[in-house]
């Protein structure tokens, strides 16, 4: 497996490792699936040398992703960034988000990052294992924020310094 740049080329490859996501509602807030042409400004909004996308490939594949997005625009957080993962439904539970997870902790302090945000849903159980393994901590909670099919949901934020403190 490797991780690199993602490429517009990738673009169908990462829409639908999302789009699968959408109906366990365990990942995403999204309630419909969506479309490239609908992931194309929000793709190029990123950065490879500030907030980049990567995807992890294997056999000429893509299996999974990770992008890092602004996590407020206010100066004070320049340093800090929200991380995102996706993994293929076929790939799940073999080391492909454990893999961009400590990619992206390793590589955050040559980015200008000094701290990754999450946010996952109180539901999600095995991202907030993964996390914490990781090193993340739960920072903060937002109980009942989000709305799933009729179901309050809680999110929870976590993060990690880098390097750790």
């Amino acid at each position: 497996m490797i991780i690199r740049d993602a490429l517009e080329s990738d673009l169908p490859a990462i829409v639908d490792i999302y789009n699968a996501t959408v109906p366990t509602r365990m990942v995403t807030a999204e309630l419909e699936p969506t479309t490239v042409e609908a992931r194309l400004p929000w793709f190029r909004e990123h950065s490879p040398n500030q907030h980049p996308f990567w995807v992890a490939e294997s056999d000429g594949r893509v299996v999974g992703w990770l992008d890092f997005k602004k996590f407020l625009p206010r100066c004070a957080y320049r340093g800090s960034a929200e991380i995102s993962v996706y993994v293929d439904e076929k790939f799940r539970r073999s080391g492909v988000a454990r893999r961009l997870l400590e990619e992206a902790i390793g590589r955050a302090p040559s980015l200008g990052i000094t701290a990754l945000v999450g946010l996952v849903f109180g539901h999600n159980e095995p991202s907030l294992k993964l996390f914490e393994r990781l090193g993340f901590q739960r920072w903060g909670l937002l109980p009942g924020i989000a709305r799933l099919d009729g179901v309050e949901r809680d999110l929870i934020v976590v993060g990690r310094h880098c390097p750790a403190r």
